[in-house]
């Protein structure tokens, strides 16, 4: 039985994202999966790529053969310079965390302009139908 390392698919129509798993090469793409090793998220910014490198490494030692799109995440994850022996590649850029919002106080904004409304409510006027009615029957 051969065994293959490869992304099987999740997500909506436009926004795909994968699982790395292992499975039985004569499976279809989406179907059963021996066992899942990593996360794939393309359409993210950075794109996420998780993989856990001590099942890839057992894996691979024992004759899964990773398809082309999985091994290139492996190359960029380093696992598949690990296994063969090379130097490892420089880390993946991580996404920065990205600050709060600086606080009106802190651009230098002023007290001065908080106060009640300038313009008063509006009150709803009450119609005077009672001495309509008395009117019509006076006359």
């Amino acid at each position: 039985m051969a065994v293959k390392i490869k992304l099987k698919r999740l997500g909506k129509i436009r926004s795909p994202h994968y699982r790395i798993v292992v499975a039985d090469s004569r499976t279809r793409r989406d179907g059963r999966a021996i066992e899942e090793i990593g996360k794939y998220h393309p359409t993210y910014n950075p794109s996420v790529m998780e993989v856990d490198a001590e099942r890839v490494a057992y894996w691979l030692s024992v004759g899964a053969q990773p398809t082309e799109p999985v091994l290139a995440i492996l190359k960029k994850t380093g696992d598949w310079q690990k296994f063969k022996g090379e130097p490892a590649p420089a880390p993946l850029l991580q996404p920065a965390e990205k600050s709060a919002r600086p606080s009106f106080e802190a651009l230098g904004g002023d007290d001065e302009g908080k106060g009640e409304a300038i313009t008063p409510k509006k009150k709803a006027e009450k119609k005077d139908e009672a001495p309509a009615e008395s009117e019509s029957t006076e006359a």
